[in-house]
């Protein structure tokens, strides 16, 4: 038996009824809902439609009529709810919203029905697929239609909500309708950015450019300052409502642009004119905060962390309450110099005293029990630059505290000397510095070149200098000057110097070594009849104490010839 070959125009009128069902059915009117049975009746017309043999092959008439369907459905049902007129920009947009998704509800369920015509026809010929086609639809009967009311509506509510008629914003539905532009845009964001981002982009500048332009004749400098970064602020928490995160940086800076960059000159001029107006009336106030500080007690503030404290507190009070004012800084500075004088060891204040004050705190991170911070040391050091006033001066009296640090061996570690010379560093520079690492440097190289002269004597039976030698090494350009004085060494001191410069000349034939007898330290075993004593001298005084190894008597004038020490 053969199958019954449908006519396009018998078929066509059967599923016209099933259609405008349909469209009743998503439209929301009772008693017009499709059953299974009629589904698949529909299915099954357009499938047969589309398998007949030519020339009753109806598919591409199938395809067409769907667009027609499409097209009659929007015309005659989503525009018309669009075109009235609403009271206000809300219902617009909820209408639209409305309207766009009953829209893709129909042409879901329409595209069901002619899925064979999808499914075959449509891959084929490489034709655009049936909701692309109901896609196409809206946009260029509604969405061109409407779009420039769409976008005013959106930016009077954004304009409303930034005067503060913020009452019944609904930012659900601003965020619902920034979504549809990405849906038109088939999940581009260029649709978004051509048909909302900019428009809205240009109207936040058209806003501010108005604000501004009256703000910067209401408002001082400062009220100004205050009010714009405040409006920046609200609008970074605002963007996220109506457009998307990619539009933030943008927005922000034609806000910072409007705000700040068109009026940077007459900020700057309005700023230094009222400065000039208020700096005559802060000054009994200045001198008020200034005598507040001469008068804080400075009892027991020799203590470092005191210090600190203390300018702790008061610099908060500059920043925070009088507004960072340069007139406050000024009062305060002159102010700190004066409770200085008061602190350190009662004495006035000068860059020695910040010199001594830096070496108790290198001293105290290793004695005391417990260490200064890291910040607490960041915390002195910029200090000891607010109040320093010549700082090449300070320089100086720092190295020779260091030097004394270093060669008496007082701290052992450079970790404490670096982690202070590191401060100072990025407070005043590398030149400000760097004498400084190099005397650091100086005492790490000497270490090292310490245990090669042990090796070099270890493997060499004739350097035996017949007691222990130190040296250490000292670079002429980055040390302090130092007196020399010259001495007759006892035979068992020269044969160890003429073993090190043996030693030295090895490794470096083009360098001089000057020996610094004052700066030397000697550890001579004294055999008294008690016991032994361990005795921890300077290089003369053990010249003199080993002439008494072979006499129990001298003169003053037997050890001066002997010794021969001149000055």
């Amino acid at each position: 038996m053969m199958a019954r070959t449908i006519d396009f125009a018998q078929g066509w009128r059967s599923m016209q009824i099933g259609i405008t069902k349909l469209e009743k059915h998503v439209e929301g009117l009772p008693g017009h809902s499709l059953n299974s049975e009629q589904y698949i009746n529909l299915y099954t017309t357009v499938y047969v439609m589309c398998t007949q043999k030519p020339p009753h092959d109806h598919a591409e008439k199938l395809y067409n009529k769907y667009r027609e369907v499409v097209e009659e459905y929007t015309k005659s049902t989503v525009l018309p709810a669009l075109r009235k007129t609403y009271d206000d920009e809300y219902m617009l947009l909820r209408v639209l919203l409305e309207r766009c998704s009953i829209h893709k509800k129909m042409v879901r369920r329409l595209s069901r029905i002619f899925h064979y015509v999808d499914r075959y026809f449509v891959v084929r010929n490489s034709l655009l697929s049936l909701e692309e086609v109901g896609l196409a639809c809206f946009v260029d009967m509604v969405y061109n239609t409407l779009q420039l009311r769409v976008r005013e509506a959106v930016i009077a509510i954004v304009d409303k909500e930034r005067e503060g008629d913020d009452t019944g914003i609904d930012r659900a539905l601003l965020e619902n309708v920034k979504d549809i532009y990405v849906e038109i845009g088939m999940g581009k964001m260029k649709r978004y950015e051509q048909d909302l981002e900019s428009f809205m982009l240009e109207g936040t500048a058209s806003y501010y450019s108005r604000k501004a332009s009256r703000w910067i004749q209401e408002y001082s400098y400062f009220d100004y300052i205050r009010k714009s970064e405040e409006c920046v602020k609200k609008e970074k928490k605002r963007v996220s409502h109506y457009l998307y995160a990619s539009s933030e940086p943008k927005l922000v800076k034609i806000v910072e642009h409007e705000l700040f960059v068109v009026y940077a000159n007459k900020l700057l001029e309005k700023k230094h004119s009222e400065f000039r107006e208020i700096a005559g009336g802060l000054e009994p106030i200045t001198n008020i905060f200034k005598q507040h500080v001469e008068d804080t007690d400075g009892q027991d503030t020799a203590a470092i962390r005191k210090v600190i404290e203390v300018h702790d507190k008061y610099i908060v009070y500059v920043t925070k309450c009088l507004e960072n004012q340069t007139i406050f800084h000024k009062s305060l500075k002159e102010a700190f110099k004066f409770f200085c004088s008061k602190a350190v060891s009662g004495s006035s204040l000068s860059d020695e005293s910040l010199a001594t004050i830096c070496d108790r705190i290198v001293i105290l991170k290793k004695w005391a029990s417990e260490e200064l911070s890291d910040e607490a040391i960041e915390k002195v050091v910029k200090f000891l630059a607010y109040i320093s006033d010549d700082k090449d001066l300070f320089a100086e009296f720092y190295k020779k505290k260091l030097a004394r640090r270093l060669l008496l061996n007082r701290d052992a570690r450079d970790d404490n000397e670096r982690g202070i010379i590191t401060k100072l560093k990025q407070q005043f520079g590398g030149n400000f510095t760097y004498k400084m690492e190099g005397m650091v440097t100086d005492l790490t190289l000497s270490r090292q070149n310490q245990n090669s002269f042990d090796e070099y004597v270890a493997n060499n039976p004739a350097a035996k200098p017949g007691i222990d030698l130190s040296v250490t090494l000292l670079t002429t350009s980055v040390w302090p000057s130092y007196k020399t004085f010259d001495v007759n060494l006892p035979s068992e001191m020269v044969k160890c110097v003429e073993i090190f410069k043996v030693f030295y000349e090895t490794k470096h034939k083009r360098r001089k070594l000057t020996w610094l007898h004052s700066l030397e330290t000697c550890h001579i075993n004294g055999k008294f009849d008690q016991k032994p004593i361990d005795l921890i001298v300077s290089t003369h005084q053990a010249a003199v104490l080993l002439l008494f190894n072979t006499r129990d008597k001298l003169n003053y004038t037997d050890i001066q010839t002997h010794v021969d020490m001149k000055n």
